[in-house]
């Protein structure tokens, strides 16, 4: 069974996970890369940046103490276009990711029990943190793929290339004792 330690430990070293992906696209990217819409209706990259980090500073800000919806916070801007420089848009990316890890980093086991609400909805803390487990990473799989769409052969991949299976888990996996 998992203590409540080893459960905030994971899941820390999952988001952080997420966060590199994101930001290994984001280095292969230009700035002009940031605002590319497969559609009218699709969200740029530049505008997933500007949701994730508002919904983490919203979420994550005093996140034991108040609502994660914040009076402050104007989702809805957050979807409309704003011609920020990339590195506006990274300072915001890394504000919302301090908020989130610092907001993680000091949470107890015994935080774990308690209650907080998003939007007036009581949520255990384990409940909120699993919330978020799925949220991020589906934004950041969005990111992900606008960001090979946009590099296209110029894409170097951030996991097993297609093909290299085999061989990665030849030079990954465990070594037999016997030949060394």
């Amino acid at each position: 069974m998992i203590n409540g330690k080893e459960y905030l430990e994971t899941v820390i070293k999952r988001v952080r996970y997420y966060k590199d992906l994101a930001d290994r696209t984001f280095s292969q990217l230009e700035e002009k890369d940031f605002y590319f819409q497969p559609g009218a209706a699709s969200n740029s990259i530049a505008v997933i940046i500007r949701h994730m980090a508002g919904n983490m500073l919203s979420r994550w800000t005093h996140f034991l103490e108040e609502d994660g919806e914040k009076a402050w916070r104007r989702r809805d801007d957050e979807f409309t276009i704003h011609q920020h420089t990339k590195k506006e848009l990274l300072d915001y990316w890394e504000k919302g990711w301090s908020c989130f890890l610092d907001a993680l980093q000091s949470l107890s086991e015994k935080d774990l029990s308690k209650t907080v609400t998003i939007r007036q909805e009581p949520l255990s803390v384990v409940d909120a943190i699993n919330r978020q487990l799925a949220h991020y990473p589906y934004h950041i799989g969005q990111i992900v793929f606008l960001g090979r769409m946009i590099k296209d052969e110029k894409w170097q991949n951030l996991s097993i290339p297609k093909g290299e299976s085999v061989q990665f888990n030849q030079s990954a996996g465990p070594k037999d004792p016997a030949n060394g």
